[in-house]
């Protein structure tokens, strides 16, 4: 039976920049995919493309595709598949086509998928948060930096299609970057169910990156991380998956590291929704095959719903963060007691903060409410870190000019680690909400390489 193998070489922006290389030069696979979009990254990306109408795509991607040149000349039948053009999808498609074409590769064909930036039709719906049922409308309209529709797999498979070698899009659901090659080369029908939820879980097991291959372990002593192998999913015509990793790389693949991916980030397992179905994970069956290879069975869904869900940032004031090093025997009642003295001087110069967060590092901050660290000896030192936020730039700033006076003004023990002023940063909130699909139109535009650069 035909199988098609796709791996994932990104799990997030920042993940491993190597990765996608040493995946494709250690194991032959049909189709690569790189996840680089989470709502925090398309935040940052919104602002990048504020300062510069030319940026707001993953960077990366592109050192990616620079270090994929010689690959994609060997392997004929390597596709690759990324969301990594996050606000500015054709942008990044020009920068990635200047690579190719410098490398002799400007024939390659690109598709880039767009239709998801929702900004320029803000008044077609209500938009309601889907946690307070407030209408978009309560906030101005220039706080708005972002809306971008979670679109499918449906635009991926119509530039394969029409012979697209890579594809880029921008907030395309995670998972549907598997389902779309899966689609396009077995032919599955959208209503055939049980294969697109075979997909779909596919590409939620692959789309973490090393997570599944035994990255975030709690063993991870034995897992020889530094050479982790990224995670590939063999799918067969039957829609039955193995996840394996690449041979003779570090990790491992058991039934305990694609268990817990399978649960990660899921919310109700009856119903996990996509642009493309909603899943039932409790039906999906593992086993064990050793060697590095599971096999996933059993998947289920029901037709996708009627909306998209939509990724909308606005814009909420200003935060900081400052740290200072705390030592002695009385460090954690002195840390504590630090830290509400920035504050208490903050305000007494006219600047009371809307929130504020004293945290002691060293001291079970790490995991708030948890007991465990508390049957270790008292620390010597804790990190004391405040943070603030108010809609009031100047008195964010003000906080910042607090912190470093404490060490020559506050109790002994404060000096040796003190970083410098830290940065007043613009804070992007997250407003969950819906759209209807019926008010989204994807777009692909597909050429080569040679006319996007």
């Amino acid at each position: 039976m035909r199988v098609v193998r796709i791996a994932n070489g990104a799990g997030f922006l920042g993940d491993r920049i190597t990765a996608p290389r040493e995946l494709v030069e250690a194991a032959t696979v049909d189709y690569l995919t790189i996840e680089h979009l989470a709502e925090l990254t398309m935040s940052i990306l919104a602002r990048q493309r504020e300062k510069d109408p030319k940026a707001g795509y993953a960077e990366d991607f592109v050192e990616i595709i620079r270090s994929l040149c010689e690959p994609l000349k060997k392997q004929p039948q390597l596709k690759i598949i990324a969301n990594s053009g996050g606000m500015n999808p054709l942008a990044c498609a020009a920068a990635v086509s200047k690579v190719l074409k410098d490398a002799g590769l400007g024939d390659t064909v690109i598709g880039v998928v767009t239709g998801d930036d929702l900004m320029q039709d803000l008044a077609a719906a209500e938009f309601r948060n889907l946690d307070t049922d407030e209408p978009l409308s309560v906030l101005p309209r220039e706080k708005i930096v972002s809306a971008n529709a979670y679109l499918g797999a449906r635009p991926i498979v119509a530039a394969l299609v029409a012979g697209a070698r890579i594809v880029i899009t921008g907030r395309v659901a995670d998972a549907s970057l598997t389902v779309a090659p899966l689609v396009h080369e077995f032919g599955w029908s959208w209503d055939d169910l049980p294969k697109i939820a075979a997909a779909t879980v596919a590409g939620h097991l692959i789309e973490c990156g090393a997570q599944v291959t035994g990255g975030y372990a709690t063993d991870w002593e034995h897992s020889h991380l530094v050479n982790v192998g990224y995670p590939i999913a063999e799918v067969n015509e039957a829609g039955e998956t193995i996840i394996t990793k690449p041979a003779n790389t570090g990790g491992c693949v058991n039934f305990r590291t694609v268990a817990e991916q399978l649960v990660y980030e899921i919310g109700d397992p009856h119903r996990y929704y996509t642009p493309d179905i909603v899943c039932d994970f409790t039906t999906v069956e593992l086993k064990d095959l050793g060697n590095d290879r599971v096999l996933v069975t059993g998947a289920s869904g029901s037709d996708a719903t009627s909306t998209y869900k939509v990724s909308l940032a606005y814009r909420d004031g200003f935060m900081a963060s400052g740290q200072l090093l705390v030592y002695g025997l009385d460090c954690p009642a002195k840390a504590q007691a630090c830290g509400e003295m920035i504050l208490q001087r903050t305000a007494a110069a006219g600047f009371p903060l809307a929130r504020t967060n004293i945290e002691l590092l060293g001291q079970g901050a790490g995991v708030p409410g948890s007991w465990f660290w508390r049957k270790y000896q008292p620390p010597g030192e804790v990190m004391l870190r405040v943070t603030v936020h108010d809609p009031n730039r100047a008195a964010v700033e003000h906080f910042t000019r607090e912190i470093a006076p404490l060490i020559t003004s506050g109790p002994a023990g404060l000096a040796g680690y003190a970083a410098g002023r830290p940065s007043v940063r613009p804070v992007f909130a997250y407003w969950p909400t819906l759209i209807p699909k019926s008010l989204v139109i994807a777009k692909v535009q597909v050429q080569t390489a040679e006319k996007f650069a």
